[in-house]
């Protein structure tokens, strides 16, 4: 057989073999791709009973339904923990990150894209000496107001008109509670089920609460820019919870 023969047939037949070695590889990343959920980021923070950090229970009220919806969607969770602040910042300018649970207020509104309302938050006044009945009492009564640092709290109390002296930013670290019992702080404004729920923990005093001054829907949210087919299959695994009465029953499972 002719030497220019034989080598043809050899550059044919590693090329043949090549080609196959590529279209396996492209199969098989093809595969990968579609047999790997896709990694979603979710941002919380430790604000018992709607979120917690570290619990044996699992991750709150409003942070087990984020959970659930994000799995049942199809997609993996992967959460983190930063001071809920920068949080935010981070969320509103990254893509197709996750955050729970966030008020949908109107400093908000153009941050975020919110994918859906998990449960109402009713907001109050706490305090251990002076019970009021409106903002405008609050901003007569109580010289200092103890609120979460970046929190709906504190931009509803710089829209009713608290100056700057009269609110305390509570970061990372500080409880409310202690700092009200210490007298550091006149009163705490602070949603509901959170100062309810953190208040026996640390004291037996009573505990005052004037009449609801805000309410305002707690959400899961997303990245401003954040795509489309995330944010429905989300909203549709919310609302499917929702119907079958698992937001319910999670939320018995943090307060009875």
């Amino acid at each position: 057989m002719p030497e220019v023969t034989i080598m043809s047939r050899i550059t044919r037949v590693l090329k043949d073999r090549t080609k196959a070695l590529w279209l396996l590889c492209l199969l098989l990343a093809v595969d990968s791709a579609w047999g790997e959920p896709q990694v979603v980021e979710l941002h919380i923070l430790d604000a018992p009973p709607l979120t917690f950090t570290n619990d044996p229970r699992g991750h709150g009220i409003v942070g087990d339904v984020a959970v659930k919806a994000i799995t049942r969607a199809g997609y993996t969770v992967k959460i983190h923990l930063l001071p809920w602040a920068r949080a935010q910042k981070h969320v509103s300018e990254e893509h197709d990150f996750l955050i729970a649970p966030l008020s949908r207020i109107p400093g908000r509104e153009t941050r975020f894209t919110w994918i859906s309302s998990i449960m109402p938050m009713e907001r109050a006044f706490f305090s251990l000496d002076h019970k009021v009945d409106s903002f405008t009492q609050a901003k007569e009564r109580f010289r200092k107001v103890g609120v979460g640092l970046g929190s709906a709290q504190e931009e509803i109390l710089r829209t009713e008109g608290f100056r700057d002296d009269q609110i305390y930013p509570l970061a990372i670290g500080d409880n409310p509670a202690q700092l009200l019992l210490m007298g550091r702080i006149d009163a705490w404004f602070n949603g509901v089920p959170e100062s309810r729920y953190i208040w026996p923990k640390v004291s037996k005093r009573k505990l005052l609460m004037s009449s609801v001054g805000s309410t305002a829907d707690l959400y899961l949210a997303c990245s401003r820019q954040c795509s489309a087919k995330l944010v429905e299959d989300l909203r549709e695994a919310v609302e499917a919870l929702r119907k079958e009465g698992a937001i319910e029953r999670i939320h018995d499972v943090y307060l009875p």
